[in-house]
């Protein structure tokens, strides 16, 4: 059975650096992994990109022949793509069924939270017997407004609920923020967010913050930190 990864998360999480970084360590470890670009907006690539969506349809395109906007652009290319998914199994079926691969999918986060977009893409991988793993990133920088860090928690609630996959949540830019700090955020089921988030809320909407913050804990995988490395 064929492994992958679904790497998700809101534009400027640094979904392309994972990438990068997952396929370098993975590299250094003797894995031979393939990054596959699901991104119709994506310019440049500091990682070998196996395949890439452009080659089937460009968001600069779809924007000048159709006049969509960006974000209505977006959910055209990867709707295009949903009916064209024998160009991807095509390319797929070229390699092993041994081989790694990791797809580093748009910024928008309604594709995983409730248009059924990339939930046809997981269901076509794995009726073609890919073992998938979500992977969603949330930028550590939240961890300064407790509002925001919860913002992006349910949204990563959102995708594994609409996804329905084996989740792994990843903290990505830690090497930005304090590190006792950082900490305090790994582990949902301390009283630390609630406890912040309290003291950040009116008395009015602390049922609220509780309520919220037991789903959390309840819900949402430890998050993992990434911490990106240049060596």
């Amino acid at each position: 059975m064929r492994s992958c990864q679904i790497v998700m998360g809101p534009a400027g999480t640094g979904k392309s650096t994972y990438c990068k970084n997952m396929h370098e360590f993975c590299a250094a470890s003797g894995r031979l992994t393939y990054v596959v670009n699901l991104d119709p907006a994506a310019e440049s690539f500091d990682y070998p990109v196996a395949f890439d969506i452009r080659d089937l349809i460009s968001l600069e395109d779809v924007m000048e022949e159709l006049g969509y906007g960006p974000n209505g652009g977006l959910v055209y290319c990867m709707e295009y793509l949903i009916q064209n998914l024998d160009w991807l199994q095509d390319l797929l079926l070229e390699y092993s069924d041994d081989d790694y691969f990791i797809f580093d999918c748009p910024g928008q986060i309604e594709l995983y939270s409730h248009l059924p977009v990339m939930k046809h893409l997981c269901t076509a991988l794995q009726e073609w017997s890919f073992s998938i793993c979500g992977v969603y990133l949330i930028d550590s920088l939240f961890i300064s407004d407790p509002s925001k860090f919860i913002s992006g928690i349910l949204c990563s609630l959102s995708a594994m609920v609409q996804l329905e996959l084996p989740h792994v949540n990843v903290l990505t830019k830690c090497d930005l923020v304090d590190e006792q700090e950082l900490e305090k955020y790994l582990d949902p089921s301390s009283g630390y967010l609630l406890e912040t988030l309290t003291n950040a809320t009116t008395n009015k909407w602390q049922p609220l913050s509780r309520a919220v913050c037991n789903v959390v804990r309840s819900s949402v995988s430890r998050p993992w930190a990434f911490v990106h490395t240049d060596g």
